[in-house]
């Protein structure tokens, strides 16, 4: 499957000030993964993406305060809200295992044992502390599956074995 290049990152929740400033809900695993970023992009009509290089970043609770050069006044900020940011997926560092919630979406589930296919990673919800897969059922349908060692067994991102290996409990499918 296709990586995408540009991953979306955040949206611009508001304006910051009198100079530019946006203050971005971040989608990232952390707000401070967002406000690394030195560079930003925004996704035109016609499907480019944009650069935009961050001035300055900083975590404000929840949400990261963000100052591009090529704004510098509250008007020039105020059309930019509702805008959704990608970040270039090599601007993002990763630990060792990380994977990128794009890279598996659509990714077969498969049982680890049997090779037997329940569906396709359809979303990651993260309500709480752990994130949840949700599986399009071949049999119709949906089911989740909590993302812990126990029922998620690989990820294979690349490659002929691409995809998510787990052993699920009687009744998972339900």
């Amino acid at each position: 499957m296709a990586k995408q290049q540009y991953l979306e990152c955040g949206m611009a929740a508001s304006t910051h000030g009198v100079r530019g400033t946006l203050r971005l809900e971040s989608w990232c695993d952390t707000p401070a993964t967002l406000a690394a970023l030195k560079t930003l992009y925004r996704k035109t009509s016609d499907g480019a993406f944009v650069p935009m290089k961050v001035r300055a970043a900083s975590v404000q609770k929840n949400m990261v305060l963000v100052s591009f050069e090529e704004l510098s006044t509250l008007e020039e900020a105020i059309p930019f809200k509702g805008t959704v940011f990608y970040a270039d997926r090599n601007d993002i560092r990763k630990k060792r295992g990380d994977v990128f919630v794009a890279d598996l979406i659509g990714l077969n589930v498969t049982d680890a044992e049997s090779g037997e296919v329940y569906g396709t990673l359809s979303e990651v919800i993260s309500p709480g502390g752990r994130d949840i897969y949700v599986v399009d059922d071949v049999r119709g349908g949906q089911f989740m599956i909590p993302v812990v060692a126990e029922f998620v067994r690989e990820i294979v991102t690349e490659g002929e074995r691409e995809g998510i290996y787990v052993s699920l409990i009687e009744g998972m499918r339900e």
